[in-house]
């Protein structure tokens, strides 16, 4: 791969997630959630290895996004009329991603709610 190639795949890459950002609600709710996610990690000051598991956390999730909406293009593409395996395809897409954000959203509450609580002890 070519140097010129390489840098192209970077703005291929951006664009995906631009695209995604302009489709998707739920990819800006994930996003809203992701600053007060580090918002409340400055306020709190966690430690480095709370940020990554937030970091990673926060990846997953709008990486997912990322891949739910790629999903739902092709199954468009390839379906346009409703079809139950088209449908499957999709809620099965986005059940992997509402399981990244719950799993999210206990790690940022196993970090934080302690962090929490101790300002009233």
């Amino acid at each position: 791969m070519s140097r010129a190639t390489f840098i192209k795949s970077f703005g291929y890459a951006f664009s995906g997630i631009a695209q995604t950002f302009r489709e998707g609600r739920n990819f800006k709710v994930q996003l809203c959630f992701a600053v007060a996610a580090i918002v409340l990690g400055f306020a709190f000051k966690i430690e480095p290895h709370e940020w990554l598991a937030i970091i990673i956390c926060m990846g997953c999730v709008l990486g997912g996004e990322c891949v739910n909406t790629s999903i739902e293009a092709i199954v468009d593409l390839v379906s346009p009329d409703y079809h139950e395996l088209a449908k499957r395809a999709k809620d099965c897409a986005a059940g992997g991603v509402l399981v990244c954000a719950i799993a999210s959203v206990i790690v940022e509450a196993i970090i934080i709610v302690p962090k929490f609580f101790s300002l009233f002890m």
